[in-house]
């Protein structure tokens, strides 16, 4: 399994995910991401942009769901816009 943990950006194929998944849990072989996607519609408060690297992506908050981690390939980190990631799970999951 890869070494991944939470606000890791991961690369499948040429797409860029968000783990979001918290790193207290027990290892599984699949992980919880959320995609990065150039030019997203964008929800405020559900779909802040994220910068990885220069290039400004939207959190596709809604199509968050499980890949197997041996299929990523870790790449960066956005660990340091990590409130904003909780903050769109919030909404989605609480709409608060």
């Amino acid at each position: 399994m890869a070494e991944l943990t939470r606000f890791d950006v991961a690369a499948y194929g040429e797409t860029r995910m968000v783990v979001v998944e918290s790193n207290i849990l027990p290892a599984d072989p699949s992980v919880v991401v959320i995609p990065l996607i150039e030019g997203y519609p964008a929800v405020k408060g559900l779909n802040p942009e994220i910068d990885v690297d220069g290039i400004r992506y939207v959190l596709a908050t809604r199509l968050i769901g499980g890949v197997r981690r041996s299929a990523l390939r870790r790449v960066g980190s956005v660990a340091g816009q990590g409130d904003a990631v909780i903050r769109a799970v919030d909404v989605l999951m609480g709409g608060i």
